[in-house]
């Protein structure tokens, strides 16, 4: 019963070792319940109904996922994606939470579609090596910088645009010794450092008064304030779809490196070089996407802690759906989650960006007409406070330098119709 549903085979590993790596999965990524509803509530969403519909959109999918493509991948509102969610469409660009829901939801259902027609392998091609580490470490970058940012580690300055925020007290002191204190338990390899970071974090924050507790449990708040919110009237824009198309080149490239992270430390890859069941993981990843929009929450992404759970052993479908189950079980701890300050989520932000860089190191930084892109790329995404806007103009630097400098050969059809359309975005904004 348990090959057919989860693809488990008694050879490779046993129930118990994967019940526990479902469960080191959660540990490690668990933090997404306190970070997600507080990014995303800075655009006036309702944390509480955040909350529940973060939890269900990463309990369900990632079920869904150790059903049907029987693999150990855990899913849940993508970070950095929330960041662009909240950051740059919602707080810079000016545009309401509802308007970015529907470009999530387009997204998902533009994801379906490269999905069943099997052009997001394709897409891939078109995007040069080198910037697509690039991307993944300049939202690293992005994502830690808004930690610092939100925790008023780093504060506005009118002369020098921003500087350093008070150390010594407050919010900035609290978000210091959680990162001090997290960075720790990663360098001891203790499990689940990241949420233990943040509940430790949390806690210290009462005596200092920047946590306030009510309660610990609680029946789970409604979503109806985030269900179903669409604003259908400015879908056939040209704002609507750059941002449709950013939300989806991001998620591209980040679920397919994650999926092939993962199961390549599991030793899942074939000697062809195939992955088992990739067109369901995409699948999965694509439904969720569409669904997780319309329950009131940005992009649905597979999540690279799912190595945590590899790592301790997990190699079928059923390490997935422990994860998923201990999500629900969460479900009913709201006050608790909902009572983490900034302060005690800024760590894990500025640690899962030195996470999201730990590939920088494939980009040949020796060789100029990969590493400048690159460098543009993951130089504008923190300074310009835009994902999109990095990736714009890393792909926009990588053809001209290559185009003026005579290596055309690098350079295909597919790159040149992007440049144009990331050339025409500037230009008409």
């Amino acid at each position: 019963m348990l090959q057919k549903l989860f693809g488990f085979n008694p050879k490779e590993t046993t129930v118990k070792t994967e019940i526990m790596a479902g469960i080191t999965t959660f540990l490690t990524m668990a933090y997404i319940l306190a970070v997600n509803p507080n990014i995303l509530g800075e655009t006036g969403m309702d944390k509480g109904a955040l909350f529940t519909t973060t939890v269900i959109m990463s309990a369900i999918p990632t079920i869904f996922m150790g059903l049907y493509a029987k693999l150990p991948l855990a899913l849940a509102p993508g970070m950095g994606l929330n960041a662009f969610f909240a950051y740059t469409i919602c707080l810079i660009m000016g545009y309401s939470w509802q308007f970015a829901l529907t470009a999530v939801f387009l997204e998902g259902l533009a994801f379906i579609l490269l999905t069943v027609t099997n052009l997001r392998e394709k897409i891939v091609d078109v995007i040069p090596d080198g910037l697509k580490t690039a991307i993944s470490a300049g939202i690293g970058l992005y994502i830690a910088f808004i930690g610092l940012k939100n925790a008023e580690v780093i504060v506005d300055n009118p002369a020098t645009l921003v500087s350093l925020g008070h150390l010594t007290s407050g919010s900035g002191l609290l978000a210091i010794i959680g990162i001090i204190l997290t960075s720790v338990l990663l360098v001891k390899n203790v499990k689940g450092a990241l949420l233990i970071g943040i509940l430790a974090t949390t806690l210290i924050g009462i005596p200092m008064g920047i946590t306030n507790l009510d309660g610990f449990s609680s029946i789970p708040p409604s979503i109806e304030p985030i269900f179903m919110k669409f604003e259908w009237s400015n879908i056939f824009t040209a704002e609507m779809a750059t941002i449709v198309f950013t939300l989806l080149f991001v998620d591209l490239f980040d679920c397919i490196g994650t999926v092939i992270g993962v199961t390549t430390r599991a030793g899942m890859v074939g000697e062809d070089g195939k992955i088992p069941h990739l067109k369901k993981v995409f699948m999965v990843d694509s439904l969720s996407t569409a669904a997780g929009a319309a329950m009131g929450t940005s992009t649905v992404a597979v999540y690279v802690e799912s190595a945590a759970g590899v790592n301790e052993g997990g190699r079928s479908g059923l390490t997935a759906f422990t994860t998923g189950i201990c999500f629900l079980i969460a479900l009913f701890f709201a006050p608790f989650f909902l009572a983490i300050p900034a302060a005690a989520t800024a760590p894990v932000l500025v640690l899962v960006g030195l996470m999201m860089m730990s590939n920088i190191w494939k980009i040949d930084f020796f060789d100029y007409k990969e590493s400048i892109p690159a460098f543009v790329c993951m130089l504008f995404m923190p300074l310009a406070y835009s994902i999109s806007d990095g990736i714009l103009l890393g792909h926009l630097t990588y053809v001209i330098v290559n185009l003026l400098s005579g290596n055309r050969k690098n350079l295909t059809t597919g790159m040149y119709i992007l440049a144009v359309i990331f050339l025409l975005k500037f230009i008409l904004q």
